[in-house]
């Protein structure tokens, strides 16, 4: 057996949440990459829902949507994860984020700790038993720390008996590599 890189580790775990029909969330959709592996996924009566922020990052989602003749599988939404509860009423199968900056792009736009944890605990709410949720976690940069230890310390904190929370990361590797958390719902979450 091969260790898998992160980014393929991350896939596998979507791939294996994911049936054809479900809704999903790319709660960073950036270039697209995930929207698209997403709407291969989820067939033609799944739904992916896709936030950004930025308008060059819903424009190159849809743009890669468009290309693969897959657009009708998803909704890019140029509005904050932290605000997928307005959006999405279904249950949802899995979820998505990659924390830190849109590639090639302004790196001071940043996804932020606040933010990242409201959209964790609304898709905490929407998950399905069984559902995951995918956090490819970048920390390289300016506030990248800091976002990493507010989300290591809240998903830390989730009850076991609800929520079972994974670590995947490669421990000898330089600058700050990227690496992977899933949180996998395995009970409804008492009420706050």
């Amino acid at each position: 057996m091969k260790l898998k890189r992160v980014l393929q580790y991350a896939q596998d775990l979507l791939a294996d949440a994911i049936e054809e029909g479900a809704t999903v969330v790319d709660a960073t959709a950036g270039n697209g990459h995930d929207t698209l592996f997403l709407a291969k996924l989820v067939g033609d009566n799944g739904q992916v829902y896709a936030f950004d922020v930025q308008k060059e990052a819903v424009d190159a989602t849809l743009l890669r949507l468009l290309d693969e003749g897959l657009e009708h599988r998803a909704l890019v939404l140029k509005d904050g994860h932290e605000n997928v509860a307005k959006y999405v009423t279904k249950p949802v199968s899995a979820a998505v984020f990659n924390l830190g900056y849109l590639p090639g792009s302004d790196h001071d736009i940043i996804t932020k700790p606040n933010t990242t944890i409201t959209a964790i605990e609304e898709l905490l709410k929407l998950l399905t038993i069984d559902g995951i949720i995918v956090l490819v976690i970048y920390h390289g940069h300016e506030g990248g720390k800091e976002e990493r230890d507010a989300v290591i310390d809240y998903v830390s904190r989730l009850p076991q008996k609800h929520v079972h929370v994974l670590k995947y990361q490669f421990l000898n590797q330089q600058n700050d590599p990227p690496f992977v958390i899933a949180l996998q719902k395995v009970k409804e979450l008492p009420e706050q």
